[in-house]
């Protein structure tokens, strides 16, 4: 029977631990009216990338552009009023010096003008605070993302005894996204990692028969909760990853592949090669005088990639991975190297995985 066949050896293998998550954009920023009026404009389309500080709603100015007129007007007055009041001060300063008018007059020309000088900075304070509600009747992007529905049609009063929510922008480049390992796996990625930043890459589970096509997401681990969930006994953990072409959208269903180390040595299969029956694990090698040979194993840690094999098997086993269902222990095989393809290692290569830290 033809076969192919792989040769194991304990080696460094890249250990990844993959964990279900969910996406989460980097920024959530929502836009409200900070005055109140009708809403008179609608400058987007639903779901349109925006730019920073582009113009997407108009409120009603009316109102508005009336406070900035009557504030303007006020302090008009203020300033005529002010000048004459520094006129009755020179006026009365010389009679005052030739005791032919009462001090106490003169004094109250000069508060009257020291109050003046107060009520024309309220004025421009006034000024200030109107002119900066007019501009806010123009709502502006707060920051450049991708924005979501509009809250509010035209035609609706808005800002009045709250500040309406009017739509969101969510800023996806780079995206998160977080996962949940538990305690002990925690302490394995501290302990054991061997890099400072773990890379990370996230991949979106393929349920369509490849009719959506995308490379994992290319990022590194950044944070990592400082409290145990005492309800689950797990870790909030975060990836950041790229998303240039912002086809990763928020709330996606991932799965988060983290580095911790290459520096220890195991002997790995592929974990579709290894069966059960009522005595265990077991593989099927081939032995000296090229026959099928089962050997039970014991199984450690196992990934979406491979499984290490703890007891069972030594460096050099040429271990079969082909033809599984028709062998049985004694039957001759003709066994073709595949380990350069097929091997963990070529596995890992293909996947992108086999990062090795110098």
């Amino acid at each position: 029977m033809a076969v192919e066949a792989i040769t194991v050896q304990k080696e460094q293998i890249p250990i990844w631990l993959e964990y279900t998550g969910k996406t989460e954009a980097t920024q959530r920023i929502e836009v409200r009216a900070r005055v109140s009026g009708i809403l008179e404009q609608v400058l987007f389309k639903d779901g349109d990338f925006v730019e920073k500080n582009q113009k997407l709603f108009v409120i009603e100015k009316t109102s508005n552009q009336a406070a900035v007129d009557q504030a303007m007007a006020k302090l008009e007055h203020d300033k005529a009023t002010l000048k004459l009041a520094i006129t009755d001060v020179n006026r009365y300063r010389p009679l005052v010096a030739k005791d032919l008018a009462p001090r106490a007059t003169l004094d109250q020309y000069i508060a009257k003008a020291d109050e003046l000088r107060a009520l024309i900075k309220s004025d421009q304070a006034s000024i200030r605070e109107a002119e900066l509600n007019l501009s806010y009747t123009d709502v502006l992007a707060p920051a450049s993302g991708r924005i979501g529905r509009r809250q509010v049609d035209v035609g609706n009063i808005v800002g009045y005894g709250d500040r309406t929510l009017l739509t969101t922008i969510i800023f996806d480049d780079p995206m998160y996204a977080y996962f949940n390992p538990s305690e002990e796996e925690f302490q394995i990625m501290r302990q054991h990692k061997s890099v400072d930043v773990m890379p990370a890459k996230v991949r979106v589970p393929d349920n369509r028969g490849n009719l959506v096509k995308r490379e994992p997401y290319q990022g590194e681990v950044d944070f990592g909760d400082n409290r145990v969930d005492r309800m689950t006994g797990t870790i909030t953990m975060r990836a950041v990853v790229a998303n240039s072409k912002h086809d990763l959208l928020e709330g996606t269903f991932v799965y988060v592949d983290v580095f911790v180390t290459d520096k220890a040595k195991f002997i790995m299969v592929p974990p579709g090669i290894v069966m059960e029956d009522q005595q265990g694990s077991f593989i099927y090698t081939v032995s000296a005088d090229n026959k099928a040979e089962r050997v039970n194993i014991k199984r450690g840690f196992e990934g979406r990639l491979y499984l290490q094999v703890t007891e069972g098997l030594e460096d050099g086993a040429k271990v079969i991975i082909s033809g599984l269902q028709n062998l049985s222990r004694g039957r001759a095989v003709t066994a073709t190297e595949v380990t350069d393809k097929k091997g963990v290692q070529a596995i890992m290569k293909d996947e992108k995985m086999n990062r090795v830290t110098e």
